[in-house]
């Protein structure tokens, strides 16, 4: 751990990462120019002296897209984006009876996913997650501060980092311009009035991973001074997340993909401008007149609409730019790279978000969409997977732990795995190959072999846990079940009492009375002394 003030430790690493900075201005010039701006390189705060503009809009709507994209495949609005599992041999070593609880399993995980899920939406995490895409998608890298209130973004602007060779991250040191009446009092200097000297003030934030203790520490700084409480948790379960789109190796700081692009986001830049400034030229309309003939300029000008005006109309014509030719060769180019960018922006995608008016989208498409940014963007899916989608998971889990909202294991079961990335969209993948496995066994041994082999509450149960839904309630339960074959049973036994005519109450009653006067007439016709 830095054992110098905040402040100091950024000034010796905010040198590096200019380098990355400048780059992600040019980038953000092309594409969103007031997302990161040239100010932003001595200031924590931005301020607009003015609009900027781009001559073409295909740099804006291409990042916006696949950051919508990025923020599909990352966070599906109608499923869990992570899975929660548990290690089957370590399970079976320690319970005697896993293949019995096993169900029970699939459906607590199932229903810490939905937790999670929901706490994810209702804390609106969505918004930050979009902004900090759009931040790696141009500046290449962002720093995520996830708390019980919400998640905020850091720009590359407002911090400086540095990580080990292997690229695990050592320390962050964040600074954010701050009003002074925020801090401590007594911390903040003031003239003879009483009155506070600044009107803003940098506030620095030290964040260290040491990993020899499994512990991510922080504490903030202003004026060389600590303030506030020291934060420390597990490393697995830090508030901090610093993420980066394209690694390198031996370099603290991610690429962005437009930086990849930058090239073609310049050229179309500048083929707009000048066929925009063309346009507006060709479009002046600008009569020229001989000046050696009978018609007045000046006429001209003043007459109004159907005068008459002496003249020969030989001595006036229009001015005509015969530049043709040369704006056609300007927007075919503009045409072959508005195609590239368009196919590296994936703009021409057969998946939209949200298309024809669906708000939401199918588990098959979310896949697709994965599948597609991780061939198209070079593996970014992956990435981002591991360093935006597990610590998250992770962060709240730990959160909903700590708040008690996150419902509780069966005893005796290990902490879960979790499984994120391509791997995660595997619970339909799971009920995919159960159905198909319940298919061809009933093509194969037929409905009486599966009457006999397959449990069909376990199959419900296994294929409600592929789908994420609770079973509490809609299931019958084993004691159910029992409860109802015996009223079946006792049932079927009144109605076949009821159809046997000898079972018939008026009948019985005739040969009970029969029965009895026969008996009384024997009795009567027998010996007195008891003989016969």
């Amino acid at each position: 751990m830095y054992k110098g003030t905040a402040e100091s430790r950024y000034r010796y690493l905010e040198p590096e990462k200019s380098l990355y900075l400048d780059r992600a201005i040019e980038c953000s010039k092309y594409t969103l120019p007031t997302l990161i701006t040239d100010n932003d390189r001595s200031s924590g705060k931005q301020v607009y002296n003015k609009i900027t503009t781009t001559f073409q809009g295909l740099g804006a709507r291409g990042v916006n897209n696949l950051a919508a994209k990025l923020l599909i495949a990352l966070l599906p609005p109608n499923q869990a984006f992570f899975r929660l599992s548990v290690d089957d041999i370590k399970l079976q070593q320690e319970l005697d009876n896993f293949k019995d609880l096993q169900s029970e399993f699939e459906q607590q995980l199932s229903l810490m996913e939905r937790a999670v899920m929901r706490n994810i939406e209702e804390s609106g995490d969505r918004t930050a997650l979009f902004e900090a895409l759009k931040h790696l998608i141009i500046g290449g890298n962002a720093l995520l501060y996830v708390t019980e209130k919400g998640t905020r973004v850091y720009p590359l602007k407002s911090f400086v980092l540095n990580r080990d060779p292997e690229g695990n991250i050592l320390e962050v040191v964040v600074r954010e311009e701050v009003n002074p009446e925020v801090l401590p009092e007594g911390l903040a200097p003031k003239n003879q009035d009483g009155n506070l000297l600044d009107k803003s003030v940098f506030l620095y934030t030290y964040i260290d991973w040491d990993y020899d203790k499994n512990r991510c520490k922080w504490h903030q700084e202003a004026y060389g001074k600590r303030i506030g409480k020291q934060g420390s948790v597990p490393i697995e379960k830090a508030p901090w997340i610093p993420l980066r789109l394209y690694r390198v190796a031996h370099e603290a700081y991610g690429r962005s993909f437009c930086e990849e692009l930058l090239g073609d986001l310049k050229s179309l830049e500048y083929l707009s401008k000048a066929i925009v400034e063309g346009s507006a030229a060709a479009a002046k309309i600008i009569f020229l007149c001989n000046p050696n003939g009978t018609t007045r300029p000046d006429s001209l000008a003043r007459a109004s609409n159907g005068s008459i005006v002496a003249g020969n109309p030989n001595d006036v014509a229009p001015l005509q730019m015969q530049k043709q030719a040369d704006l056609t060769v300007a927007l075919n180019t503009i045409a072959r790279i508005e195609q590239r960018l368009s196919f590296a922006f994936l703009l021409n995608s057969a998946i939209q978000a949200g298309a024809q008016g669906r708000d939401r989208v199918t588990a098959e498409e979310i896949r697709m969409v994965a599948n597609e940014l991780e061939s198209g963007l070079g593996g970014v899916y992956s990435i981002l997977s591991v360093e935006l989608q597990l610590p998250l998971v992770n962060r709240k889990m730990a959160l909903m732990e700590k708040s008690g909202s996150l419902p509780k294991l069966p005893k005796g079961v290990v902490t879960p795995r979790i499984t994120t990335g391509l791997d995660a969209l595997g619970r339909g993948n799971d009920k995919a190959k159960l159905i198909e496995f319940i298919t061809t066994l009933s093509q194969t041994i037929g409905p009486e072999g599966m009457a006999k082999f397959v449990n069909n509450r376990e199959l419900i149960t296994r294929l409600a846990a592929s789908d994420g839904l609770d079973t509490y309630k809609l299931i019958k339960s084993d004691e159910q079940l029992m409860e109802e074959e015996q009223q079946s049973a006792m049932m079927m036994q009144q109605q076949a009492a009821a159809q046997d005519p000898n079972n018939d109450p008026a009948k019985q009653a005739q040969l009970l009375q029969a029965e009895n006067d026969a008996i009384r007439t024997d009795q009567e016709t027998a010996d007195p002394e008891g003989g016969i």
